[in-house]
């Protein structure tokens, strides 16, 4: 029977053995979210880029950078970390360079040996499902995290995503468990249960509800992200 594991941190990332699997990297606020609404939305390819540095040079061969640190803006950059500047009609077609406090850090991590790299997110959550259920590997859940913490946001969407899989995939360890039981509980109202939680917080305090509010909206695209030769593209779905 096909498996799937959970790391609920980034710090607990080297425990494991990913090779062979899918791993789907989650990084709700805002990372996977921009990604899947930028790729929706008609943006031709999104390279994630680890360093903060290396991601400034790619504006010198012509192409937009985005990316944050810490919640803001990087000074200099052409687009942050808000789903909604990756909407624009004027990006269609464009690539973007990309680097986030947590979420790219954690597609570099993951690439090094997976067979397949794919996003999630809830504006995503049941095309990926589909797709996890359909293809051959064991899954792997990776959720980013703040700085190598537990993030609740992540848990609770390893958790939604889990609850679609449970059936006929086996849980590979007790960070499946922990996931399902938070968003078991949560699911009814996710944000009155994420509003204590620090993330959340911390990007509330920056103005950011809006931002908030759209992470947290389930289904919105029929859209795949999947890396590509270090390129995140859509991917073609069946039916």
């Amino acid at each position: 029977m096909k498996t799937v594991e959970t790391c609920l941190s980034p710090e607990l990332f080297n425990l494991f053995d990913i090779r062979g699997k899918v791993v789907v990297v989650i990084d709700i606020l805002r990372a996977t979210s921009c990604i899947t609404t930028a790729l929706a939305h008609g943006v031709g390819g999104i390279i994630p880029m680890a360093d903060l540095e290396e991601c400034r040079k790619y504006k010198e061969k012509g192409l937009l950078i985005a990316g944050e640190r810490d919640g803001k803006t990087v000074e200099g950059f052409d687009l942050g970390n808000s789903p909604f500047s990756y909407m624009e009609p004027s990006l269609k077609g464009k690539t973007i360079a990309f680097t986030t406090t947590n979420g790219t850090q954690a597609i570099a991590a993951a690439q090094q040996e997976a067979a397949e790299v794919v996003i999630g997110s809830f504006l995503n959550k049941t095309v990926l499902a589909n797709y996890l259920r359909e293809q051959p590997n064991n899954i792997f859940i990776f959720c980013a995290g703040w700085r190598g913490k537990i993030s609740m946001e992540d848990t609770l969407f390893a958790g939604a995503l889990l609850q679609l899989l449970r059936k006929g995939i086996e849980f590979g360890n007790d960070a499946c468990r922990l996931a399902l039981s938070a968003y078991v509980s949560a699911q009814d109202n996710l944000q009155d249960f994420l509003s204590d939680c620090t993330h959340y917080k911390r990007l509330q305090n920056f103005g950011l509800q809006a931002d908030i509010d759209f992470c947290l909206t389930q289904d919105k695209y029929p859209i795949l992200p999947h890396l590509v030769e270090g390129m995140l593209l859509p991917k073609a779905i069946a039916g």
